[in-house]
């Protein structure tokens, strides 16, 4: 046996460390009485390795042999805690302290794993004890700073931070902390000076510069991190971590430019599944070049990066690849990634919001309905809290009796479909009684038609690309604002979070966002009789009730300049097309359901899909397998993959089929506009009910149904009857035009009414 340890001693100071386990193992196995040493080595020699299960067997014959060596237990629960078997890696410890109550690696460990279990309390008294031996020990006082922390010992903590970096000025972890701490306080001037001050120390010191560029990035100074980055790119041009935050900063306003630093990101560092991921979400938000092929190319990345999620998945991750697959319909992929109800609390508890739109489809039953609204109300009470933690300043209220200031805060006040149905209220501007206010994050550099008259009819138009949420609440604070409309929700480039510091008295929502936002700072809903939910407890918010209908038509998107062709689409094609050019976030397995059985319900027609996706791949054989497996023909589906100009492509629709449940609104809008009736599904929520409000303004309510058998039964119906599609091709426009949808003076006329009420009360 001395040959095998004599072997082991000799492999060990070659270095290789997997030939001093095995003679070590065989000496032992063969003769277990061995002296202390030697069991030391051999746990020590498995920690190293990273082969913790096998420690741990050896531990425990260790322990058995030696059960009073604090080394032995030490070495268990470090082995422990990394396995994160906490409870038992606390226990391991606490042994070892008993037994050695002054060995500082043993205090130090047991420090650690209170800190992993949450008990900050005995972890601060843990490393107090380590700082006061080991003065001049940084970390002592960094994690005692982080103990402290957690129990919300702010500034005693950040004395503890300040003096880590005051002992060792190169303990980047220290100056890290100091930084987090500060942009957690919304302390960003302070956290950029201590990312400065932390260079000087530490030049070029890359985690210290790629978290000045974070520090940029999450203050929204978008611009000024761009050229700090680029200004870094000369001297690090191969640093992953560089082209992985310049691509993300850059990606609103040059999406080509940012993948291609993605894709450099990425190539350097292919191990970094950050690095993917980004890459992976930039692709499909591309609407520049082959749309249709970055779709591809997302999903190719995103379905290889299954395998490479872990057990405890990073949330922003799933989102990422949520949404790629419903991009594509990839059903069976969304299974992979767990129950939707399961997504949404994960989602919402990690501040997830915008991933919750892409959740609304998916609901089936009435406990799902109120599953998805408590993973709003979850999200909306974690940013109520945060508000709260940092409160903005109150001016002094603005004398009686001005004119009312009504804030809209969006950023699509542009060309978009928000920005269309907002212009009703620009072009009738009350301005006997109102003050238009607009507040837009939109991060483009152009500014189009639409937002140029806007501006123009507001009494201010506050455009902030590069300003926080907080500041922008602050902003809308001092503008002294009476009630404050949010358009967008959490959709790109909005900042919902901005309602929860409550800058206004009253506060809602309107437009941009099917479903109430989560949040009790939003007061109402605007809703119309249609689309106001019987059970009102489905939403977070009051209605507030607009007498006919919740939006109208603005006249520069509306326009006569789309021509409806003479005639019916069936006339030339000799059969029935029906189609949709609804978002594929709408999609679901039982939707597809209802669309197959209208199709076999008319035979020979043929459905179309008015959608860029019909450009991929990948979303062509997945819509060809939904219809395929309900019985209908996959050659009888046919794609054109447009974005932007698809208006005339309804003159090739003979029928929209609306989505289910999470129904059309500004699609059932450019239907119904260019002549092509709409079949609806009405169902509880607010978001299953727009498209009724739309049609029964429209003249056709009765196209819209509660009940999935008799969509399909309208649905032939209509097919059948030529005459009705005819007339409704001819007269749909003028029907529009002629009710609440078209009369956009009487709309402003309510809203502006409406709004008075609620902030004067009634006259």
């Amino acid at each position: 046996m001395n040959e095998r340890l004599a072997a082991a001693d000799a492999a060990l100071k070659a270095g290789q460390g997997a030939d001093a386990i095995e003679h070590l193992v065989a000496a032992v196995s063969a003769e277990p009485v061995q002296p202390l040493q030697v069991y030391r080595t051999l746990l020590t020699q498995f920690y190293l390795a990273g082969r913790r299960i096998e420690g741990l067997e050896w531990a425990d014959k260790a322990i058995e042999r030696h059960p009073k060596d604090f080394q032995l237990w030490n070495l268990r629960g470090v082995m422990l805690r990394q396995l994160k078997r906490h409870p038992e890696a606390l226990a391991s410890l606490e042994t070892a302290f008993k037994l050695a109550p002054n060995d500082i690696s043993v205090q130090v460990n047991r420090g650690n794993v209170l800190m992993d279990t949450g008990d900050y309390v005995r972890a601060e008294a843990a490393f107090s004890k380590l700082a006061r031996v080991e003065p001049r020990n940084a970390e002592h006082h960094r994690m005692l700073g982080r103990a402290l922390i957690r129990q919300g010992k702010r500034d005693a903590a950040m004395v503890r931070f300040r003096q880590a970096v005051g002992v060792n000025k190169q303990h980047i972890d220290a100056w890290l902390d100091i930084m987090s701490h500060q942009l957690e306080q919304h302390k960003v001037a302070a956290a950029e000076a201590t990312a400065d001050k932390a260079l000087e120390a530490n030049p070029d010191h890359e985690r210290l510069l790629e978290t000045k560029a974070i520090i940029l990035r999450r203050s929204s100074q978008l611009r000024r991190a761009e050229a700090y980055m680029l200004d870094l790119l000369p001297r690090f041009p191969k640093a992953a971590w560089l082209h992985y935050q310049l691509g993300g900063t850059i990606s609103e306003w040059n999406r080509e430019r940012a993948n291609g630093h993605l894709r450099l990101a990425m190539s350097m560092a292919p191990d970094k599944l950050d690095y993917r991921m980004a890459l992976i979400e930039s692709l499909e938000r591309t609407r520049t070049g082959d749309e249709g092929a970055n779709i591809q190319e997302a999903y190719e990345l995103a379905e290889a990066a299954l395998d490479l999620v872990p057990e405890n998945p990073n949330p922003a991750h799933m989102k990422i690849l949520y949404e790629v697959f419903v991009r594509v319909s990839g059903f069976d992929e969304l299974d992979r990634l767990g129950d939707p109800n399961w997504l949404g609390r994960m989602w919402a508890e990690s501040g997830k919001h915008t991933a919750l739109l892409k959740l609304l489809a998916q609901v089936k039953t009435l406990e799902d309905r109120y599953e998805l609204l408590e993973s709003h109300r979850v999200w909306g009470r974690a940013a109520e809290k945060q508000a709260a933690e940092h409160p903005i300043r109150r001016p002094p209220p603005r004398p009686a009796g001005g004119k009312i200031r009504l804030g809209l805060l969006s950023s699509d006040l542009r060309r978009h479909p928000v920005g269309y149905f907002a212009l009703p209220l620009f072009e009738h501007v009350d301005t006997e009684r109102f003050e238009v206010y607009c507040y837009s994050f939109y991060q483009g550099d152009k500014v189009d038609n639409v937002q140029e008259f806007i501006t123009s009819k507001s009494a201010a138009y506050r455009w902030q690309p590069d300003i926080s949420s907080r500041d922008a609440a602050q902003m809308i604070a001092e503008d002294q604002i009476d009630m404050l409309i949010e358009l967008g929700g959490t959709t790109h480039m909005n900042k919902l979070d901005v309602m929860s510091y409550r800058p206004a008295k009253l506060q809602a929502s309107w437009l941009g966002y099917p479903h109430s936002a989560g949040l009790e700072t939003i007061d109402y809903l605007v809703c119309d009789p249609y689309t106001a939910p019987p059970r009102l407890d489905l939403l977070v918010e009051k209605p507030l009730l607009m007498p006919r209908s919740w939006i109208a038509l603005g006249r520069m998107v509306f326009s006569e300049d789309h021509v409806i062709e003479p005639g019916l689409p069936q006339d030339k094609t000799g059969r029935i097309t029906f189609g949709t050019a609804n978002n594929p976030h709408k999609y679901n397995r039982g939707m597809f359901q209802l669309w197959s059985k209208v199709l076999l319900a008319t035979p020979g027609s043929e459905f179309l899909f008015i959608r860029p996706e019909g450009g991929t791949a990948a979303f062509r054989k997945n819509i060809h397998a939904q219809f395929e497996m309900n019985g209908v023909d996959p050659a009888r589906i046919k794609f054109n993959a447009v974005r932007g100009r698809h208006m005339p492509v309804y003159n090739q629709v003979d029928i929209t089929l609306d989505t289910v449940p999470l129904t059309g609104g500004t699609t059932t809008t450019e239907a119904l506009w260019m002549g092509v009736p709409v079949i609806s599904l009405i169902g509880e929520a607010f978001f299953e009910r727009l498209s009724a409000s739309i049609m029964a303004n429209s003249n056709v309510g009765d196209l819209a149904t509660t009940d999935p058998d008799e969509f399909v039964r309208i649905a032939a119906a209509l097919a059948g009857d030529r005459a009705r599609r005819l007339e409704m091709r001819q007269n749909l426009r003028e029907w529009m035009k002629a009710g609440p949808l078209g009369q956009t003076e009487q709309f402003a006329a309510d809203f502006y009414d409406m709004i008075a009420r609620t902030v004067r009360g009634p006259a």
